[in-house]
C-alpha cells in the first residue's frame, strides 16, 4: 500500500510542471489589511475563503516557482535548492487536489484546512533552508557582481511570495478553525484591529534583551516616546503584530550588539531610544542607538542576501550566539515592511550611531499587499548583464601626476 502511494506522489509531482506553466499565467490578487478583517470579522463565510484559496494558492505558488527555474544552474542544483523546489511542488499539488471538491461539503473543507496547516509546518524551513542552498553555492563556485544582482532580486520576491502566502493560510486556519486566541481574543485571524504599538515594541525589546543578557551579562535600556497628532490615547493600528513584532526584535538585536562592542569598557551604556510617530497616512517608529555606526559604502550591504558579517551556521546549530545568523534578518524584515506598502531605511553616522525607520501605512485600506508577479519584465530582470559604468570609477590607489611631464 506504501508503495502505491509512493508511485500514485510521484506521478502527481511529474504533472507539477504543467500546473505550473497554466496557473503561472494568472497574476496573484493582492488584498488589503482591510479586506482581510472584514472578510474575518463580518463576512467570514469558510465556503468563499475555501472556493478564492483554491484558486489563489496554485496562483502565487506557480509564479514564484517560475522564477525560481530562472536562477543560475549552479545554484539550482544544489541540494538545498532541489529539496525546496520539491516542498512547493507537494504542496501545490496537495492544493490542486481541492480544485473540483464540493464546497458544500463540510468534511472538505476540514480536509483542506488540515492540508493547510500540513503545507505551513512543510515551509516552516523554507527561509534557512534556501539560505543554505546559497551558502553551498557560495563555498564551490566563485562569485561575479551580475549573478549577485539575480540572486537578491530572485530572494527579495520569493521571500515577499512566502511571506504572503503564510499570510493567506494563517488567515484562513485561524479563523476557522473555531478556536478564539485567548492571549488577544480581538485578533481576528493573525491580525489586531487594535494593534498597541507600544507593547509590541516593549515586548520586542524584552525579548531581544533577554538574549543580550544572557550572551553578554549586560544590556541597553530602552527609552520609549510616542507622538499621536490625532489623539491623546497610545497609538494603536490596524497591523499584524508578529511581522511587527519581527521586525523589532530584529532591530533591537542589531543595536544591543552594536551597542555594548562600541562601549565594551564603559560602565554605562547608552539607552536605545524609540520613537513612535502617527500621523495622516504613516505610522513611523525609529530605532536610535549610539552603536558606532556603520560606514555609508555598506548601508545597503546590510540587506544584501549575499552579504553577512557573521560565521554562516548550520540547519539545526543552537550553540551559536543568539544575536548573529544567516545574516538574513534585516533584508526579510525590510520585506514584513514592504508587504503591506511600507518601508524600513537605515540612516547611520559612523563613529555615532545608527536611526533605523520602519515606516507603515496608517490606514488600513492603504495597506495593500505587495506581491510578485512572473512577467515579462521579471524575465529581463534575470537577464541583465554587466555593463561599463557611464560614471568614473575611482581607483584604489591615487594617480601619481609625475609620470605626466609638462613637454
Amino acid at each position: 500500500m506504501k508503495f502505491v502511494r509512493f508511485i500514485m506522489k510521484n506521478a502527481a509531482l511529474a504533472s507539477a510542471p504543467k500546473h505550473i506553466e497554466h496557473f503561472s499565467k494568472f497574476s496573484p490578487s493582492p488584498l488589503s489589511m482591510k479586506q482581510f478583517i472584514d472578510f474575518g470579522s463580518i463576512n467570514a463565510c469558510e465556503k468563499t475563503s475555501f472556493v478564492f484559496l483554491r484558486q489563489e494558492l496554485p496562483v502565487r505558488l506557480s509564479n514564484i516557482m517560475k522564477e525560481i527555474n530562472l536562477l543560475p544552474d549552479k545554484l539550482l542544483t544544489t541540494p538545498s535548492v532541489q529539496m525546496v523546489q520539491r516542498w512547493y511542488s507537494q504542496s501545490l499539488m496537495e492544493i490542486l487536489d481541492f480544485l473540483d471538491q464540493n464546497p458544500d461539503d463540510h468534511r472538505v473543507l476540514a480536509e483542506f484546512v488540515d492540508t493547510l496547516v500540513t503545507i505551513r509546518n512543510r515551509h516552516n524551513d523554507v527561509v534557512p533552508t534556501m539560505a543554505q542552498g546559497v551558502i553551498e553555492y557560495k563555498e564551490v563556485f566563485p562569485q561575479d557582481v551580475v549573478t549577485n544582482q539575480n540572486i537578491q532580486y530572485f530572494l527579495d520576491r520569493f521571500y515577499m511570495s512566502r511571506i504572503s502566502i503564510r499570510m493567506l493560510i494563517n488567515q484562513h486556519t485561524l479563523v476557522f478553525d473555531g478556536t478564539t486566541n485567548p492571549v488577544h481574543p480581538n485578533t481576528i485571524g493573525s491580525i489586531d484591529a487594535q494593534c498597541n504599538v507600544g507593547d509590541v515594541v516593549q515586548d520586542a525589546f524584552h525579548s531581544a534583551k533577554m538574549l543580550c543578557d544572557q550572551y553578554y551579562l549586560r544590556s541597553p535600556d530602552l527609552v520609549l516616546q510616542e507622538m499621536n497628532h490625532k489623539t491623546s490615547h497610545p497609538i494603536s493600528m490596524v497591523y499584524v503584530p508578529s511581522h511587527l513584532y519581527h521586525m523589532l526584535f530584529e532591530l533591537f538585536k542589531n543595536a544591543m550588539r552594536a551597542t555594548i562592542e562600541t562601549h565594551e569598557s564603559s560602565n554605562n551604556l547608552p539607552p536605545i531610544k524609540v520613537m513612535v510617530s502617527l500621523g495622516g497616512e504613516d505610522m513611523s517608529i525609529k530605532v536610535s542607538d549610539r552603536g558606532g555606526g556603520v560606514p555609508f559604502r555598506r548601508i545597503e550591504k546590510l540587506f544584501s542576501y549575499m552579504y553577512s558579517t557573521a560565521p554562516a551556521p548550520q540547519i539545526g546549530d543552537h550553540s551559536r550566539t543568539p544575536l548573529a545568523g544567516f545574516g538574513y534578518g534585516l533584508p526579510i524584515s525590510r520585506l514584513y515592511a514592504k508587504y503591506f506598502q511600507g518601508d524600513l531605511q537605515f540612516y547611520s553616522m559612523e563613529g555615532f550611531g545608527t536611526d533605523a525607520v520602519i515606516y507603515l501605512k496608517a490606514l488600513s485600506t492603504d495597506s495593500i499587499e505587495r506581491l510578485p508577479v512572473y512577467n515579462k519584465t521579471a524575465l529581463k530582470n534575470y537577464k541583465v548583464c554587466q555593463e561599463a559604468d557611464d560614471w568614473c570609477v575611482p581607483s584604489k590607489e591615487p594617480l601619481d601626476l609625475r609620470k605626466y611631464k609638462v613637454a
